[in-house]
């Protein structure tokens, strides 16, 4: 009975002291324009009243007029000042809010992967990477054993030895043949050939090219 009489306890509020400050700041500036704008209905007025006054020939009453807006001209400015102060106020207090969103943001993954670090150190992925190896090798000897064949272990510099007398028989067999047909080669004397017949043997294959 007393849990339904007891008191709720209230939600925490999520607005902030910057929050609330910024909140005061704007509704600062709201009052800052709202003035403005009085300050020029005001000078409205007091302009065609002022022209009036120039009309009926009331000249002193329309000087004082214009020393009225020309006063409130400065109330203007003065204005306008503070409101850029006030905005570059809320600004500056709205990036700082980000800003220290972003560093919780990297706080908190910084101590995210810090524990998944911890769970898994340097030593557990090596081992981890060793009984892999270990693994595919005996599951080798397994297959080997199954089918009756040996493993087969592979010599790379045996397989590039390969691999280039491959390409090069692939270049030379692109290279075109030479004809030899059709050309009458002279005969090599089995005796010592004389001064006659080497100049014979030189001049037949020109004979042979002019033919």
């Amino acid at each position: 009975m007393g849990s339904l009489f007891s008191k709720k306890s209230t939600p925490k509020s999520r607005v902030t002291e910057q929050d609330q400050a910024v909140l005061k700041l704007k509704q600062t500036r709201d009052k800052l324009k709202q003035y403005q704008k009085k300050i020029q209905l005001n000078q409205d007025k007091e302009r065609k009243l002022a022209k009036q006054c120039l009309d009926q020939g009331r000249k002193d009453k329309a000087l004082r007029l214009l020393k009225k807006k020309k006063f409130q001209d400065g109330l203007l400015e003065k204005t306008d000042n503070q409101l850029d102060n006030l905005e570059r106020m809320v600004s500056d207090i709205e990036f700082a809010q980000c800003e220290i969103k972003i560093m919780e943001g990297l706080k908190s993954g910084n101590e995210a992967l810090k524990e998944l670090n911890a769970i898994m150190s340097l030593d557990d992925v090596e081992k981890i990477l060793g009984d892999t190896e270990d693994a595919v090798a005996y599951q080798q000897e397994i297959d080997a054993m199954l089918t009756g064949t040996s493993i087969v272990e592979f010599d790379e510099e045996e397989l590039e030895g390969e691999l280039d007398a491959m390409l090069a028989a692939e270049e030379e067999s692109k290279m075109p043949d030479v004809p030899v047909s059709g050309i009458d080669l002279p005969e090599v004397p089995e005796h010592e050939v004389g001064e006659g017949e080497k100049r014979e043997v030189k001049e037949r294959p020109r004979e042979l090219v002019a033919g």
